[in-house]
């Protein structure tokens, strides 16, 4: 493993720890300050509200400050950073409407946490084997953050505080905005512009026509002012575009986000539903244990995907995870034995890891260098917003339903988005990867 790679990896690993962590930490400094964890509830809603909006915008604004290395994730981290220790200093001592603000702050840089930084690793690691296996490690930061957060976060407040644990959080963002600035993401060659995008990040460099510039000196100062504000604004809004439009007229990122996206309204809904079907099978209190091994086996997962040589391609390699996952989950919903159900939320975490190790390879290399920072973002901001969809539908539908019915519904979740990227694998060609067309 390679000096850049290990560097971003601690990055990614410290950003991802402080990410994770915060549902916990918020709900345990709402519980100790006020008594109760409704306004946790609310701030976590603000936390995460911002994700999908601010999405499409940090990801155009990374890509246009790209040719700057990684100084925009590292301002995004630091912003990061600060909000977290802003909700910790405000939360049950300042107005709520302040503790809103700062939790929305810190929500608009949550894409660059996850999608924002895993773009990088396309320029961090050139060739398509040892990018395989950097996409495969970063998938493994996400499961250990995953299960490492809650448990460092739960520790620590136990020790010394709550407030303390949240503060924990802010100093692992704050290590990973320093460790950031090792990174160096250079600019891709060329400048390549995808078709599907033909004004995504090209226009903003480009010097006016001399029609434009004829004099400049001639007219009232604030109204070029103006008009340099209006070219600005209408680069951005189709750089916003166009990112978009990639997302969408390329067969291989349109079938994985909508199938993530899918499969995260199950997802969204698994805690839940998992603290409920032990319950249920005669074991109050075993849903952590139910998501601890789901998370473990996610792990175990990713790390093995690291270790996978060329062969099956990465989309019918996601559509397999997801059939995996839901099938398992699908034969957990219908076990009565309680550690069967344990033995197939393992089985659904290992099926699940290198799920999204493939989903990052298959964006790194389907995306057109121009936009490939908002097909992160875009992707991991909709994945959110469809998790948050999910945990919504799964507390209406949990007084009507059992709890195996329940995780039933959410492993057909899983299942549908595997049918639906079944379906689209047969459409990729080798050919459309736009490294290997030359762009």
């Amino acid at each position: 493993m390679g000096r850049v790679l290990r560097g971003y990896l601690a990055t990614a690993t410290c950003a991802r720890l402080a990410d994770d962590g915060m549902a916990v930490s918020v709900t345990l400094l709402a519980l100790h300050r006020t008594g109760s964890a409704a306004q946790g509830a609310a701030v976590l809603a603000a936390w995460m509200a911002p994700h999908a909006v601010a999405a499409p915008l940090t990801g155009a604004l990374a890509a246009r400050a790209r040719g700057a290395g990684a100084a925009f994730h590292v301002a995004a981290l630091a912003l990061f950073a600060a909000a977290i220790a802003g909700v910790a200093l405000t939360l049950g001592r300042a107005p709520v409407p302040v503790v809103l603000a700062v939790a929305a702050l810190g929500g608009c840089c949550g894409p660059m946490v996850t999608g924002g930084l895993s773009s990088l690793l396309a320029g961090l690691v050139p060739g398509t084997g040892a990018r395989a296996r950097a996409y495969a490690l970063d998938a493994a930061t996400y499961n250990a953050a995953g299960i490492a957060a809650p448990a460092a976060v739960t520790a620590t407040a136990g020790v010394w505080g709550a407030g303390p644990a949240m503060g924990t959080l802010a100093v692992s963002a704050a290590g990973a905005a320093g460790l950031a600035t090792t990174l160096r993401a250079p600019r891709p060659a060329g400048g390549a512009v995808p078709k599907a995008a033909p004004d995504a990040g090209t226009r903003t460099g480009t010097a006016p026509d001399a029609g434009e510039t004829e004099g400049a000196g001639d007219g009232p100062r604030p109204t070029a002012d103006r008009n340099l504000r209006c070219r600005g604004l209408s680069a951005l809004w189709r750089e916003l575009l166009g990112g978009l439009r990639v997302l969408w007229e390329i067969p291989a990122l349109r079938g994985i986000t909508a199938a993530t996206s899918l499969a995260f309204v199950g997802i969204g809904g698994l805690a839940p539903a998992a603290v409920l079907l032990a319950d249920e099978r005669g074991y109050p209190g075993g849903g952590g244990v139910l998501l601890t091994v789901l998370a473990a086996g996610a792990l175990a997962g990713a790390l093995g995907a690291a270790r996978r040589g060329a062969g099956v391609s990465d989309v019918r390699l996601a559509a397999v995870c997801l059939v995996g996952t839901g099938a398992a989950l699908l034969g957990a919903a219908a076990s009565a034995p309680y550690p069967l159900c344990v033995v197939l939320f393992c089985l659904a975490g290992l099926c699940d890891g290198p799920l999204l190790a493939a989903t990052l390879r298959i964006r790194a290399d389907h995306a057109p260098p121009a936009v490939r920072t908002q097909v992160f973002t875009l992707g991991a901001g909709l994945k959110t917003t469809a998790a948050s969809a999910g945990a919504a539908l799964t507390a209406a539908a949990a007084s009507a339903l059992s709890p195996a019915q329940l995780l039933a519904v959410l492993a057909a979740f899983q299942l549908a988005g595997g049918v639906l990227l079944r379906g689209i694998d047969s459409s990729v060609r080798p050919g459309q990867l736009p490294e290997q067309s030359g762009s």
